[in-house]
């Protein structure tokens, strides 16, 4: 395998079919994930690109294998035969988008697909509340609002955040009809428990709120990360529902891959990470609002049963 190092090549670095073949081999040959990124690496690869190529790579392969384009047997990951497309060690929460739907039938509620994105994984998803829901959701959490914290990795508590300018209340799981609804919805969407969610989260942002750019998952190098992953892990996906549409401003922005999603009420955006870590690329944050004022609802998933 060879790789250029000349000082252009975090963003120029592509992924060309001798590559392909070398991770492919790689995995066939039984080599774990993080060897051969680790490979890749002292080759001159960034981290963050060499993940992407064996992600792309793998899941490409084993497709053609599950369409019966290829004759090979399928490659090994650490030590294990791969039998599905995804090659992530461990479960995730994703959307199935295998055969490219534009409509998702959620038993409730059709649900659009309106963008997807395999690396970072993020999906846009269209009319995933009603209007009656998002009004709904709001009357429910006005009286409860108070300014939002964040949690506070040195200690496992809770503080509040100069980053993070807006009102928020926690609804406990399955509290009431209508939440037990959107968290049913929100399970039978991502294929995950809903016993590993937090309670969902109603947000509001006034005008000039904003929550800059911040990762959901809890730093593992910070002191009081053990106590907060106690309880179900780390988180490992996200859910943003938007519940009305500001005037002007509120996106939710995506600066790594210089995406931004409009608050459109009834809509949503989902994202996942399989580490604690910025290679994940899920840098994300919440955009003043300039005019009028934003409501959001937001979902956190965890590796296992939240409690």
């Amino acid at each position: 395998m060879t790789a250029s190092n000349n000082s252009s090549q975090s963003a120029q670095q592509a992924i060309t079919p001798e590559l392909r073949d070398w991770i492919v081999d790689q995995a066939a040959a039984g080599f774990p994930p993080e060897k051969i990124i680790e490979a890749m690496i002292k080759a001159g690869w960034q981290e963050s690109v060499a993940e992407q190529a064996l992600e792309v790579t793998l899941s490409d392969y084993l497709r053609t294998l599950s369409e019966g384009r290829e004759a090979a047997p399928a490659p090994k990951v650490g030590g294990r035969r791969m039998s599905g497309v995804s090659v992530t060690t461990k479960a995730m929460p994703d959307v199935d988008l295998e055969t490219s739907p534009r409509i998702l039938d959620l038993g409730d509620r059709q649900v659009e697909v309106l963008l997807a994105m395999r690396v970072p994984r993020i999906v846009v998803l269209g009319g995933f509340l009603s209007d009656q829901e998002c009004d709904a959701l709001v009357e429910a959490a006005v009286p409860r609002m108070k300014r939002s914290l964040t949690v506070a990795t040195q200690t496992g508590g809770e503080e509040l955040n100069p980053d993070r300018t807006s009102d928020g209340m926690f609804f406990s799981r399955g509290e009431s009809e209508l939440i037990s609804a959107v968290e049913s919805r929100i399970a039978r969407l991502l294929n995950w428990p809903e016993v590993n969610g937090e309670g969902l989260q109603v947000l509001n942002y006034q005008e000039g709120a904003e929550y800059k750019a911040h990762y959901d998952y809890f730093d593992p190098n910070e002191p009081g990360t053990p106590a907060i992953t106690k309880r179900g892990g780390q988180r490992v996906g996200t859910m943003v529902m938007y519940l009305n549409n500001p005037a002007l401003g509120g996106g939710t922005i995506f600066p790594d891959v210089s995406l931004e999603v409009a608050p459109q009420k009834g809509n949503a955006v989902f994202f996942n990470y399989s580490k604690p870590h910025p290679s994940t690329r899920t840098l994300h944050g919440g955009s003043p609002v300039t005019q009028g004022e934003k409501w959001v609802a937001t979902k956190w998933l965890r590796e296992r049963q939240f409690s």
